[in-house]
């Protein structure tokens, strides 16, 4: 599954004779499933972890947002829409605890059921279910919002699912079944997870087709209150919402009103919040977060700074390397591009040396390849394909760490040693190969990517230093994708967030299939045997111990493979908030994600 990203470290590791009678276990009914062993909450669990039971309802959270939106239908291709609909707008057949790997809990069904290979799932709607209208979630809505979601015009995840869908069938009242015509353990999960809809609201309009027209009724807590494109967005919380008892939302949804104004730039929208205008600001900038939230509302209380640690995957952030070009096919080229990039210097320039460095795909979790040399769980999978990994797959791989000046010779020399032993040589000051053709590519850039523009100033002139010949082009939001959809670029900025539940996504993030795929997240155009299998250990994995291997195994594969020059991320979020707004002490293992403000705080004056 996707970054909304989900944890398994709670779980521990099941002997393989257990998991195979947990399988067996799930032919019945169940309150919840997980896609490794078994869920970590019983079935008579009260509340999630990190809710807060007794947290008061009432008051309003005020969002700032960039941007506009021309949409309320944010499971189409066509418009855009405010993202918080897909969030708080409405509610699937099971739910997450994210504070576990993935693992799901009936919501909307009350129980769901596997056949002992998962080959099928069948859930059992809840018969308290309701839309905010007071009308029944019944399983012809269920069915509909299935077939509609694998329709052509709604968004290519859904349609790649349902096409792995043999048939679906009621096999009762408030029972719906679902058979698969593909091994893949995961489908059962991500079936739950897909929105449902009122089937009665879409008669006779045109799905995929909808924009601003259509306020749809759901069955979640919040319900579009009033709106105006490019200005806000109100939802109000249902006071009549069915599910405000049930165990899985109890302590959630507490606030009578999530509002999101809409501002033109960046530096509008702080000072808005420094105004008053809305009451709660999300920093991303480490630097700001120190210097910049000295003002008055902060000084004298009404404004409290909150930093809540997380352990979800680093992801990967960085300038990708197009390895369909020569010039970027050898290995110890990357490895030199990535020697000459002074990471110590730029992070303190701009960010004052304050942020974690980005040491592999899934650092900063329990998924992240280990220090030192493979383990013998890792190498076992790795073996078959050492004659495809680079000389040190197998050894203990860190990044270069430079000595912090603007200028650092050692790193340059490790770099020319490199390019030198990839055959390219330094010629009256420029760096050629064997035909005395200079290297040579183009970086490409968002107008507008500030922070990347500045990276960028201070790494060319390093690598023009080498002898390269570098061309930065800025491109406006189209053009940039035109190109990165072509793949018609040297290097470009990157970035993939990963979750603690990696599952059918990363095919095509680094897939064989899609690395020649226009359109495809396969920026670096990575062709793999290794990358390959080491996704398919992951998708069949039985056990916790077995699926970690594999992702590890797929981390140091893709971190030594130097595809991607990596840069910074953040293991806190930093909020900004007036005091009145409280969350709970505990903090989940994946922190402050999309659900987390403002479906777990409240509002409370002292």
């Amino acid at each position: 599954m996707k970054s909304v990203d989900l944890k398994r470290m709670t779980c521990g590791a099941l002997a393989a004779g257990f998991v195979a009678m947990a399988g067996v276990a799930l032919a019945e009914p169940s309150h919840g499933i997980s896609m490794y062993g078994e869920p970590a909450l019983p079935a008579d669990f009260t509340h999630l972890p990190y809710a807060n039971p007794d947290a008061p309802k009432g008051g309003r959270i005020v969002i700032g947002e960039g941007g506009s939106f021309d949409s309320l239908n944010p499971h189409i291709g066509k418009g855009r829409v405010p993202w918080m609909l897909r969030i708080y707008g409405y509610e699937s057949l099971m739910g997450r605890n994210w504070d576990e790997p993935f693992t799901l809990y009936g919501l909307l069904a009350e129980t769901i059921e596997t056949g002992p290979n998962r080959e099928w799932v069948e859930f059992v709607i809840r018969p308290e279910a309701k839309f905010a209208d007071g009308s029944p979630v019944t399983v012809e809505d269920v069915i509909w919002s299935h077939e509609i979601l694998g329709a052509e015009g709604s968004h290519g995840r859904y349609a790649s699912t349902y096409a792995q869908v043999e048939k679906v069938e009621k096999t009762g009242d408030r029972s719906v079944r679902f058979t698969f015509n593909s091994d893949n353990r995961e489908l059962a999960l991500v079936i739950g997870l897909r929105p449902i809809m009122k089937k009665a609201q879409w008669d006779g309009v045109d799905f995929a087709q909808s924009g601003l027209d259509v306020n749809p009724i759901t069955t979640a807590a919040y319900q579009i209150d009033d709106f105006e494109a490019g200005r806000f967005m109100s939802l109000k919380r249902n006071p009549d919402y069915w599910g405000n008892d049930l165990p899985l939302r109890k302590g959630l949804g507490n606030l009578d009103e999530i509002r999101f104004d809409y501002y033109a730039d960046g530096s509008a929208m702080f000072e808005a919040f420094k105004a008053g205008e809305f009451n709660t600001f999300r920093e991303g900038n480490t630097a700001k977060w120190d210097t910049q939230y000295d003002f008055e509302r902060v000084t004298n209380g009404e404004v409290v700074k909150s930093v809540i640690p997380h352990k979800r995957p680093s992801g990967i952030t960085g300038f990708a390397m197009n390895t369909r070009l020569p010039q970027f096919a050898d290995w110890r080229v990357r490895q030199a591009m990535i020697e000459a990039f002074n990471y110590e210097f730029i992070n303190d320039k701009i960010n004052g040396g304050s942020r974690s460095r980005i040491t592999s795909y899934f650092s900063n979790s329990v998924l992240a390849m280990n220090d030192g040399p493979a383990t013998d769980e890792v190498k076992a999978l790795l073996q078959p394909f050492a004659a495809d990994l680079t000389p040190d797959a197998f050894d203990d791989y860190d990044l270069p760490i430079s000595n912090g000046n603007a200028r650092d010779r050692n790193q340059l020399r490790a770099a020319l040693d490199l390019l030198e032993q990839a055959g390219w040589n330094v010629e009256d000051g420029k760096l050629v190969n064997a035909d005395g053709e200079q290297f040579a590519f183009e970086l490409i850039l968002k107008i507008g990517a500030n922070e990347h523009q500045t990276i960028t100033d201070i790494y060319v002139p390093v690598l023009e230093q080498l002898g390269m010949d570098v061309t930065v082009t800025t491109l406006d939001d189209a053009q940039y994708r035109e190109r990165t959809d072509a793949f018609d670029f040297g290097m470009s900025y990157y970035r993939r967030s990963l979750s603690l539940s990696p599952g059918n996504e990363l095919t095509g993030y680094w897939g064989g299939d899609s690395a020649n795929t226009n359109g495809s997240r396969n920026a670096m155009g990575v062709v793999s045997p290794a990358v390959d299998a080491m996704i398919g250990e992951i998708l069949t994995a039985e056990t916790q111990d077995g699926f970690k291997d594999a992702a590890r195994a797929l981390d140091r594969v893709m971190t030594t493979g130097r595809y991607v020059i990596p840069f910074w991320f953040d293991d806190v979020a930093r909020i900004a908030h007036v005091k009145e707004l409280h969350k709970p002490e505990y903090y989940p293992m994946y922190g402050d994600y999309v659900f987390y403000q403002p479906d777990v705080w409240w509002y409370q004056e002292d």
